[in-house]
């Protein structure tokens, strides 16, 4: 009788970016909120709105569906169908507690 070996599972390795496991259950991940330091040390100029999402303390769905209806609390640059978070403008915000515009309008300009 043959002796077949099987190989254990791997070990789940943990989040290099320090995120939250995206196999949580969303309530556990919109509890870990991102501080402003952290923020500061270890973004670049701009932050996926998954990430921006959790530093305001909301899940990842909500934070898409604020971008898609431009209503998120600060600056979101739309770069083909990507969007991408200001982080200066989401510091601002997170320090400040007072939404920022984010340039988009829902009526057209007045003619002059």
């Amino acid at each position: 009788m043959a002796v077949h070996r099987v190989s254990p599972l791997p070990q789940k390795q943990p989040n290099p970016k320090g995120n939250a496991d995206r196999n949580t259950q969303p309530e556990q991940r919109i509890a870990t909120r991102i501080s402003s330091e952290h923020i500061r040390a270890t973004w670049s100029g701009t932050a996926s709105v998954e990430d921006a999402a959790q530093a305001f303390g909301m899940s990842r769905s909500k934070g898409y569906d604020l971008v898609r209806r431009g209503k998120f609390p600060c600056r979101v640059l739309q770069i083909g169908r990507a969007a991408r978070v200001v982080t200066a403008s989401l510091l601002r915000v997170l320090e400040s507690g007072e939404p920022e515009d984010n340039g988009a309008s829902s009526a057209s300009p007045a003619p002059s």
